[in-house]
């Protein structure tokens, strides 16, 4: 159930691969390949077991919501689950994973934005670094935070 006005009704933690793996896989296969369409051989880069992870799970720990942060600062695989869209879920999570870039040192961060989130992704300082291209059939552009 999506949290009321007053509560967010949901935490975002750190997880390693190792450690959350089945639940990052969840939802990403509902929003990704599922909703999306994205094929097996496109999600799965092999890339996650060296990443840091963001998941976003209700007090209850129903999984809503996950990010990846490559070491290079590539945000990525930024999902959230269809009934908590709207909630503030892909806010917290991208606002976590920059301050975890900011952290690292890094001066920049990256990502590869659907084209319909651009404006999402601008709210919070982003701004758009390259034309639009096709990927997994997606209209995508690349995307890029000074820190």
């Amino acid at each position: 159930m999506p949290p009321s006005n007053t509560c967010p009704g949901y935490v975002i933690k750190p997880v390693c691969w190792q450690q959350a793996g089945a639940s990052l896989m969840y939802v990403r296969r509902a929003v990704f390949m599922q909703e999306q369409q994205v094929p097996d051989s496109l999600e799965w880069d092999g890339l996650d077991e060296d990443a840091h992870h963001l998941l976003a799970c209700t007090f209850g720990q129903e999984v809503i919501g996950c990010a990846r942060i490559l070491p290079d600062g590539h945000i990525g695989r930024m999902a959230v689950m269809p009934t908590w869209r709207g909630h503030g879920v892909g806010r917290a999570l991208l606002d976590k994973a920059v301050l975890h870039c900011s952290q690292q040192g890094l001066h920049a961060v990256k990502l590869s934005a659907q084209t319909h989130a651009i404006a999402f992704y601008q709210k919070a300082g982003f701004v758009v670094c390259s034309a639009v291209y096709m990927d997994a059939g997606i209209p995508h552009c690349d995307m890029i935070l000074t820190l």
